[in-house]
């Protein structure tokens, strides 16, 4: 079947959970931004969790379904319409051939995803259907959609919508964060005690500069001991980098693959949906917990997300 894009809003990709084991090449993951939110509209649609889905910022997309199909919508609070008229946000929606479905613009959040049955059909890349807009490739031709565009999906045939409990994937509990969590990164003996009191004791907020490759932060300045110079080396996703202005850098799923700053700490993996939801002058603060207490956090989270879907 066919999608027409009949308009693409801001910034709509389309979007797996992303290509990895290919940084050593410069490739960085790129996939969803908020891939909590993503697996969440894959799971209710039937679809398994990586699923090609469309990934859409700030305003989302207009879209007529040339046949029937089952969508749902997960992420950032935003209007969902079908044919003009609201329908329920992160529940599996059974739409007819023709139909128009309408994401309007995002109110908490920044990020929504709209999975339908089956999948989007794109070529992999690197085995992903993520898309690199840095590199242009991957996803839909490189880019983002374009008015015009008509997307293909797989049958779908076989897999089966879910359904949840009521109240259970609200706003509060998939995209809003309270503090971002953090582990202590592979620099952290370049920091003094005071960097890392600054660090997690001061709010900051998120600028303009904030996208797929990184936010740049600002608030009280944090710098390392002193003013050495660090060797280009391995940047995992989600770490905190220091560069010479002392503003922290999160570096996301497009960032780069090494880099020159000093890393102070590093998001937790459970967490870092919540980094995909941030917009500018947003308020960030830290808190520390320990290797073992991250872990631990993500288990749980993975725990929470398959007790919903356990129909």
């Amino acid at each position: 079947m066919a999608i027409l894009v009949k308009d693409p809003g801001l910034a709509t990709t389309v979007q797996d959970l992303g290509c990895y084991g290919h940084s050593h090449l410069g490739v960085s993951p790129a996939g969803a931004a908020d891939s909590l939110s993503f697996r969440i509209a894959n799971l209710l649609v039937g679809n398994y969790e990586n699923a090609p889905a469309l990934e859409m910022t700030l305003i989302g997309a207009t879209l007529q379904f040339a046949e029937s199909k089952i969508i749902a919508v997960a992420g950032a609070t935003c209007s969902f319409q079908i044919n003009g008229r609201e329908v329920a946000f992160a529940q599996a929606i059974e739409i007819d051939a023709g139909s128009v479905v309408q994401i309007g613009r995002m109110t908490t959040g920044v990020r929504a995803y709209l999975a339908m049955q089956g999948g989007i059909d794109v070529p992999l890349m690197m085995g992903s259907a993520s898309t690199h807009l840095g590199a242009r490739f991957g996803g839909f031709e490189g880019r983002m959609l374009r008015k015009g565009d008509r997307l293909r999906v797989h049958d779908g045939t076989g897999s089966r919508p879910r359904a949840t409990p009521s109240g259970v994937l609200t706003h509060a509990q998939v995209v809003l964060p309270g503090s971002l969590r953090v582990t202590r990164g592979s620099q952290q003996e370049w920091f003094d005690a005071e960097a890392f009191t600054v660090l997690l004791s001061s709010p900051f907020a998120v600028t303009d500069q904030a996208g797929r490759s990184g936010l740049r932060l600002r608030g009280r300045s944090i710098l390392p001991r002193n003013a050495s110079q660090l060797l280009t080396d391995g940047v995992p996703l989600g770490a905190i980098q220091i560069p010479p202005d002392g503003q922290p850098i999160i570096l996301f799923v497009d960032q780069q693959t090494t880099g020159g700053y000093p890393k102070i700490a590093n998001v937790i993996a459970a967490d870092m949906h919540l980094v995909g939801q941030l917009r500018a002058r947003d308020t960030v603060r830290f808190t520390e917990v320990s290797i073992e207490h991250a872990t631990a956090l993500l288990r749980q989270q993975e725990l929470w997300l398959k007790q919903i879907f356990t129909n």
